[in-house]
């Protein structure tokens, strides 16, 4: 198979150990993209709901597969979520071609790029502007009240606070959650004088621009591999949304085992 190249390319909220992650179709989108820089924009692996009973080879592949890619040049940027949260006190490490961090600032063509999950603006959002601008250390600031807040949330029994809790109250409520968070990453991405927001962790693909009477911002996100199966590529000159179509892709044998195999253990997994 004859890969595209790609400069860079953001996944997100690929949730792997659960039963929803479409890791076969996320298999075959890897197999057919080559690129130089991977952006793993949090919730990678689903530590959360991780259960030993649950990790089907499909699973097991799209690792195999992205060390695969890192053997042969791609780089791996590891950006941590709520639900991959553990890995946020080790979010300086670098082993080889895999870098582990909190958020990422890139240049591209003389334009700045902020990219980061997101979570931190779930249990924050009446006060996060105004917390994410004292200094360039606001994110850092937003991640560490997010992990205090879950500590005592979880010593008074009430576990961690997620969106997808929030969701579950009504549509409405979710609707203007969603809006109130990309206002939130748009505003603060203008204001720390960003050309361009990447986020994940609400699950819904977009590109927008947007602007002010302070400035303009383009604002992404990349959504996810359990409903909307999408990605943000970079091809050297502009973002494009990539959405994932069964009938873009041919089926390689080994991907075609996986899904005889998926169907007929389909019921041992989901208990």
């Amino acid at each position: 198979m004859i890969k595209r190249p790609i400069d860079i390319v953001v996944l997100s909220d690929i949730h792997l150990g659960t039963v929803g992650c479409h890791a076969l179709e996320l298999l075959q989108y890897l197999n057919s993209i080559d690129p130089k820089i991977m952006i793993l924009n949090g919730d990678f692996v689903d530590v959360w709901n991780f259960r030993k009973y649950y990790w089907p080879e499909s699973h097991m592949m799209v690792l195999r597969t992205m060390l695969t890619m890192m053997t042969n040049g791609t780089d791996i940027y590891y950006l941590t979520g709520n639900h991959d949260e553990v890995l946020r006190k080790v979010s300086s490490l670098q082993l080889g071609p895999l870098f582990i961090r909190d958020k990422l600032i890139l240049e591209l063509n003389g334009e700045k790029v902020w990219i980061f999950h997101g979570d931190i603006f779930d249990i924050t959002m009446k006060h996060s502007k105004w917390v994410a601008k004292i200094g360039g250390k606001g994110y850092d600031l937003l991640i560490l009240l997010n992990r205090i807040i879950n500590r005592i949330t979880e010593k008074f029994g009430r576990g961690k606070l997620s969106l997808s809790k929030k969701i579950k109250n009504s549509v409405k409520k979710a609707v203007r959650f969603i809006e109130d968070f990309e206002t939130t990453a748009i505003e603060l991405a203008i204001d720390q004088g960003y050309d361009y927001v990447i986020c994940g962790h609400i699950h819904q693909p977009k590109i927008r621009g947007y602007e002010n009477e302070k400035g303009s911002v383009i604002y992404m996100n990349s959504g996810d591999w359990v409903e909307n199966l999408t990605a943000l590529e970079f091809d050297g000159d502009e973002w494009s949304m990539f959405k994932f179509r069964e009938e873009d892709f041919a089926q390689d044998e080994r991907i075609e085992k996986l899904i005889r195999s998926h169907k007929r253990n389909s019921q041992v997994y989901i208990k």
